[in-house]
């Protein structure tokens, strides 16, 4: 039997279509699909086995019924198979339908009368996919002209408006859901506003006072208030102890995979803010005394008391 395609461009096609619709509708990130997900992989590999088989049993099939057939009706078929594509005569009522030109024996009907030094002039009717687009762009025209121009709904400005608003609060939806800056040993600084060092001794008070006591003053842990400092003081010190922990002592853990950066920074500068507040039953000092080289940047001049 004669086929449009043959099967050796059938079934690639057939399995690039499916391919690329599995690729389309299975959210598969970077990675094709049918690496990340192996049963995708499976159903491919059974997928092109069935389209093998079926081409083959349609051969089969077809070489079967040809020999079945008496020479009159073989010598039909192949009549038929001779005939090309373009030939063919669903192809040729299909080109009547959207054209609907006159053969050349019927041009003597649609002949005008205009003789231009033997050039003639045929009077034959627009094609009806042309006619029924014009038509189509008239009703678009009216009703265009209607909405925007006599019922007054929204302009081209309006709309520009309206599209630069939406892509603003998308892009301030991708800002709040982006990760925040990593706080580093080279970048943190002191922070003294209100709302950071409050958020501060929340952390501390349920994270750090079991060893050190809530007012700093210390009990398995050292004396946080005075101005002695085993690791070294300053924001930079206290800032990468409690984010990445002590070396010397295991109990002091690094919190900054636990709390993030951000917060540790937070922690940090509280602590800092518990200098010379000398609680009752502060322990004695420990380490050496630490004296700032130079007074460390802030982010917030604001004064907030030890409480």
């Amino acid at each position: 039997m004669k086929k449009l395609f043959p099967s050796y461009v059938r079934v690639p096609l057939i399995f690039a279509i499916v391919m690329a619709a599995l690729e389309y509708f299975i959210d598969s990130g970077d990675r094709p699909a049918f690496i990340k997900h192996p049963m995708v992989a499976l159903f491919l590999v059974v997928f092109l086995f069935l389209l093998v088989a079926i081409e083959v049993v349609i051969s089969a099939v077809d070489k079967v019924t040809y020999h079945m057939l008496t020479e009159e009706q073989r010598k039909q078929l192949e009549e038929v198979q001779s005939v090309s594509f373009t030939e063919s005569k669903w192809v040729q009522n299909l080109m009547k339908s959207m054209t609907r030109s006159k053969s050349i024996e019927q041009e003597a009907d649609v002949m005008l009368e205009h003789d231009y030094d033997g050039i003639k002039e045929l009077d034959n009717v627009l094609p009806p996919w042309w006619v029924n687009l014009f038509y189509a762009t008239i009703i678009f025209g009216v009703i265009y002209l209607v909405r925007f121009h006599i019922v007054g709904d929204y302009n081209q400005g309006q709309e520009f408006d309206q599209e630069v608003a939406a892509a603003q609060l998308e892009i301030e939806k991708n800002k709040a859901n982006s990760p925040k800056e990593e706080i580093t040993f080279d970048k943190v600084t002191l922070l003294t506003d209100a709302e950071s060092l409050a958020k501060g001794k929340e952390i501390f008070t349920n994270a750090c006072a079991a060893c050190h006591k809530p007012d700093g003053g210390g009990i398995v842990g050292p004396n946080l208030t005075d101005e002695y400092w085993i690791n070294g003081g300053g924001i930079k010190n206290v800032f990468k102890l409690i984010a990445e922990g002590s070396k010397n002592n295991p109990t002091m853990v690094g919190w900054a995979k636990t709390l993030g950066t951000t917060e540790v920074q937070k922690v940090a500068s509280y602590v800092l803010s518990l200098q010379g507040t000398k609680p009752a039953g502060g322990k004695a000092p420990e380490g050496e005394k630490w004296v700032e080289e130079a007074a460390p940047a802030a982010t917030d001049t604001t004064a907030v008391a030890a409480k």
